[in-house]
């Protein structure tokens, strides 16, 4: 789901779910923590670019197919492996730039947010639409407000 370049010390990191916008999902999260942590580990690697697959999308969000029939617990679940992964990224000790090349929305502008560098296309759209439904960031909810 990831396609990584690592070149003169730049490791380049596309997220590769073109036909979903590179919607996150589980274990897309799950291969972005090993990826970021192996970055950390690496000392060849100075700086991390982060992307997405195609032009259309960075990140459009959650896919909402795999947890539109997510329980209570199952939801909680999600939002702290969710937020683990953004806190991870944002305290890296190495700059990482958001290559915002598309939509970036929902979850999509939580992960650029935790991005030292956030560099976006012309045609780039940004947006945390759940705030509209009176939902909180999935990624970035308050613990309290989980139970």
């Amino acid at each position: 789901m990831t396609l990584v370049e690592i070149q003169d010390g730049i490791a380049w990191l596309k997220i590769n779910r073109e036909e979903k916008l590179n919607a996150l999902n589980k274990a897309l999260l799950s291969e972005l923590n090993e990826r970021f942590t192996a970055f950390k580990a690496d000392p060849n690697v100075k700086v991390i670019v982060l992307t997405g697959s195609g032009s259309k999308a960075f990140v459009a969000g959650a896919d909402i197919t795999e947890f539109s029939s997510f329980n209570k617990l199952e939801g909680r679940e999600l939002s702290q492996h969710g937020n683990e992964k953004v806190l991870f990224i944002e305290k890296l000790g190495k700059p990482v730039i958001a290559a915002i090349n598309g939509y970036a929305l929902g979850g999509g502008l939580e992960l650029a947010m935790s991005c030292q560098i956030r560099i976006a296309a012309t045609h780039a759209k940004m947006g945390l639409p759940e705030v509209s439904l009176g939902v909180f960031l999935g990624m970035e909810a308050p613990r309290d407000c989980l139970d």
